[in-house]
């Protein structure tokens, strides 16, 4: 009987995303063709508070700048269930959805997640079904998860408006996590076309880096003999740094890359303010750590050579995934229903970084990756190819497993939440991430 009643919940919520599907992927491609970068997603955020309104809930705003959260049921009755969606898009200028402006282009499909968080929540409220579960469900519609512009951010922190450059870390640290017991975001897999989804995949954390090279401006031409170049002395890093990467283990996936924002000023002047911005990845703390410092000789070194000087800024950047084994079970159950056997893919390491992974210190939390995309991550061929893969069965996944939790009493979200051992409390985490900033 029990079984019976979850199938009919399940069976009304589909039926609801079905009348809702148009809907639903006219808002993606809303917000896929009003692209914005963190902490600036103004648009975006308007058009989650316009749908929510719609629904008539009531949301907190201006969460970490842009974010927004909505609770279906005006209820403090526990388990709570969150549904997460990015605001922000990525810069990828090459794009041909790309803003002419910033540059910030949806490469990464973000827009996707926003409409699958809103079509859960659609859903499970038109069906009715929502006041036949047990505990509660928050949208939350959350910035900045790109680690991109660190400068800017920086700006941000020193005037008050930030601590963290991640979005996901801010709301952590401002308390929106305090009352949510469970997490679940789906992601774009990206050059997957095909109607698959990975589970249970881990990911890389990242240090970032903000370096500074300081040398003495002189004339190019007439005098470069009294000048310090910190052109130079950045090249030299760089090299320094690839000298090092010998050195990395390959089980521990770690990755260094980064870009300069400043090459100088001028031509025909010496560069004396040469910038860096880099991130520093790996598969657990302690690689980041000791390929953290290897750079940081190497950026050293560099600035050394010219005999000119560097100013090394490390900031916290993400934490490694841990998807929650037992949540993860309960999606691939549903995904199974629409997918069959042969379209789920489990477990792997990836290098990439979210900040999805600072959630998964604390509470259980999955990230699955949905296929339906095509192209590459953050490049300009990417792109949506199976529309109804992408917006509507992942939307059907994702309540359908909100059902399986929160039914029956939520006597399975109560059994995870039972055995999860979270590897920090947030009090903890927000000290580590403190303790990173040198």
């Amino acid at each position: 009987m029990l079984v019976i009643s979850i199938k009919y919940l399940k069976e009304r919520v589909f039926k609801t995303i079905d009348e809702i599907s148009e809907e639903i992927m006219k808002i993606g491609e809303e917000i896929r063709r009003t692209p914005e970068l963190g902490f600036k997603e103004l648009r975006t955020s308007s058009i989650v508070k316009r749908e929510l309104e719609k629904l008539g809930l009531y949301y907190e705003n201006g969460l970490a700048l842009t974010g927004v959260k909505a609770r279906l049921k005006e209820t403090s009755e526990k388990p709570v269930v969150a549904v997460l969606g990015e605001l922000d898009a990525v810069p990828c200028t090459e794009h041909p959805l790309a803003d002419r402006k910033t540059g910030a282009a949806h490469a990464c499909g973000h827009n996707v997640q926003v409409a699958i968080m809103l079509a859960v929540g659609k859903s499970l409220l038109e069906s009715g079904v929502i006041n036949e579960l047990s505990g509660n469900v928050v949208l939350m519609a959350v910035p900045a998860e790109e680690y991109v512009e660190i400068e800017y951010r920086l700006k941000l922190r020193e005037e008050g408006k930030i601590e963290f450059l991640g979005g996901k870390q801010e709301l952590i640290r401002l308390g929106a996590f305090d009352d949510i017991d469970l997490a679940m975001m789906v992601h774009a897999w990206p050059r997957m076309p095909e109607r698959k989804v990975w589970i249970n995949c881990t990911s890389n954390g990242f240090i970032s880096k903000y370096a500074r090279f300081i040398g003495k401006a002189a004339h190019a031409a007439a005098a470069p003999h009294e000048g310090v170049n910190a052109l130079n002395a950045a090249a030299l890093a760089i090299l320094a740094i690839h000298a090092q990467r010998e050195t990395f283990r390959d089980e521990d996936y770690v990755r260094v890359h980064g870009i300069i924002t400043k090459g100088g000023d001028a031509v025909n002047v010496v560069p004396s303010d040469v910038r860096m911005e880099m991130y520093v990845r790996g598969k657990t703390y302690e690689s980041i750590e000791d390929a953290s410092s290897k750079v940081d000789r190497a950026l050293k070194s560099g600035a050394l050579a010219v005999g000119g000087s560097v100013e090394i800024r490390n900031i916290p950047g993400y934490l490694p995934l841990i998807q929650d084994e037992n949540l993860s079970a309960v999606f691939k159950n549903n995904a199974i229903r629409f997918l069959g056997k042969e379209g789920i893919v489990e477990g792997g390491h990836q290098a990439w970084s979210t900040d999805m992974g600072d959630v998964s210190h604390i509470i259980p939390s999955i990230h699955p990756l949905i296929g339906g995309f095509d192209g590459d991550a953050h490049a300009k061929n990417f792109d949506i190819k199976d529309p109804e893969m992408a917006y509507i069965i992942s939307a059907k996944i994702v309540a359908a497993t909100i059902i399986d939790l929160l039914a029956n009493n939520a006597n399975t979200a109560r059994q995870i939440i039972a055995t999860f051992k979270p590897k920090m409390t947030k009090e903890k985490y927000l000290k580590y991430l403190r303790k990173m900033f040198k």
